[in-house]
């Protein structure tokens, strides 16, 4: 029998919407959290009818809904670390943001969901804005991909040098790590990453995957760091964990459905 005790085990919070897929969202989220052996608990900010070939439908909580998620939550656990995902609109954005200040609660992964990894705005230029100036200055680590930075930075990202230069300024907001994806930059910087805290930048390279099941890997990602932060890793080595995490799991990526299936959560079981 284990002499693991359970009432140490460490606790992550997801705060995002459903992916009635299961690809993305709460559902890649908690998956996530299971496969590091964090418990992990949720804030729902929307609900989404989807599928692998898309969405179909978007139905946001209330500001009072989200509230009382994350009061039960917190009132109650030892919350170790907190992700955002997709918020959805301004209130929901402006609520998260006075919840955390409100509670003191400083190690929080923002995912800022503004744009997909094909540019395309998913907010609104009023949520973008208090994105930019109520939730991301609160981020211990924040995980733009190439198009949600351009905008925090305010300028085009084309070459390695724009990642880093979109990485401090991004940090000048008031996140003390960021975190710039390449994922949606072109050849060799695909699968590029820059790091920057205020001290040092660090360029983290890993293999480019060839697959077209993606969905859910920038969720994936910011959990998984979250997961590790969960569990008292230094910031810059929950990053390089998560991202080895989500590189594994992208070779074992799932065809599913019709579109564009998800990543392989639980590829050690497959």
């Amino acid at each position: 029998m284990s002499n693991f005790n359970t009432s140490q085990i460490a606790i992550a919070m997801t705060i995002a919407g459903s992916d009635s897929g299961g690809g993305a969202g709460i559902q890649a989220d908690l998956r996530t959290f299971a496969f590091h052996c964090v418990h992990g608990t949720s804030v729902l900010t929307c609900i989404t009818a989807q599928n692998t070939q898309g969405v179909t439908r978007v139905d946001a909580m209330s500001p009072e809904a989200v509230t009382a998620q994350f009061e039960a939550v917190m009132i109650d656990m030892r919350v170790g670390a907190i992700k955002t995902g997709m918020l959805l609109n301004q209130e929901i954005i402006k609520t998260v943001a006075k919840k955390l200040v409100a509670f003191g609660f400083g190690n929080v992964v923002v995912d800022p969901v503004m744009v997909s990894r094909a540019g395309a705005q998913l907010l609104d230029d009023d949520a973008v804005k208090t994105m930019r100036e109520q939730l991301v200055p609160l981020a211990a680590i924040a995980t733009p991909n190439r198009y949600e930075a351009q905008i925090l930075a305010d300028m085009e990202i084309n070459t390695l040098e724009d990642m880093q230069t979109a990485a401090q300024k991004i940090y000048k907001l008031g996140a003390r790590s960021v975190l710039v994806k390449g994922g949606g930059m072109i050849g060799g910087l695909k699968a590029i990453d820059v790091w920057f805290d205020g001290d040092r930048f660090e360029v983290l390279q890993t293999e480019v995957i060839d697959t077209a099941h993606t969905h859910g890997t920038g969720c994936t990602l910011s959990a998984a760091i979250a997961a590790n932060l969960a569990l008292g890793k230094p910031r810059f080595q929950a990053v390089q964990d998560a991202k080895n995490y989500v590189t594994e799991a992208l070779k074992h990526s799932l065809a599913i459905g019709k579109g564009q299936g998800p990543i392989g959560h639980f590829f050690p079981l497959l």
